[in-house]
């Protein structure tokens, strides 16, 4: 068995095995409503995956990552941005680096494609080390505003927003 972890494009071929990742993943989490995998079917037949990507070991995906695109709107102009929901890493897998390896390609991937900010819902002490913050989060109105909302801009140089708006994919809204 390898340790080596391969990151790339994830096909429609994936799709099954994405889906038992990210559910062994919030499994008996806070999260464990098994909703994550359909929010993924549902962004993907809405066309609004930009980015998803798998994580393999030995041809088989431990970890799965998705960046949506989002209705950004900032000081009365259009912004590109994208929401990283979710990340899974299947449990055996879990500590090794995987989460981590797919959000910085999949940071890496959204500024490829010119993408200007990024948001994400999770733990501050988590998201932090990619360059999340809270406090550029709270200058947007959101229906996921609160402490755990953070986002980016993909540009370390760009100036920051004063003030806006900020809608996830339609598929959050549809999620009971």
């Amino acid at each position: 068995m390898s340790d080596e972890i391969g990151i790339r494009a994830a096909t429609a071929a994936d799709a099954d095995a994405i889906d038992t990742v990210i559910r062994a993943a919030f499994a008996g989490t806070d999260f464990g409503h098994q909703g994550e995998a359909e929010l993924v079917r549902m962004i993907d037949a809405d066309g609004d995956a930009l980015v998803s990507l798998v994580a393999e070991r030995d041809g088989a995906i431990v970890g799965h990552i998705l960046l949506s695109r989002m209705s950004i709107e900032a000081e009365g102009a259009a912004l590109s941005g994208a929401g990283l929901a979710p990340v899974s890493v299947a449990p055996g897998s879990q500590g090794q680096g995987i989460g981590d390896a797919l959000i910085r390609a999949g940071l890496d991937a959204l500024r490829k494609q010119g993408v200007a900010i990024s948001f994400v819902l999770g733990h501050e002490d988590y998201y932090s080390r990619f360059g999340y913050s809270p406090e550029l989060a709270a200058r947007f109105a959101s229906p996921f505003a609160g402490p755990h909302f953070m986002a980016m801009m993909l540009d370390s140089g760009a100036a920051w927003p004063l003030g806006g708006r900020a809608d996830y994919a339609p598929a959050f809204g549809r999620m009971g």
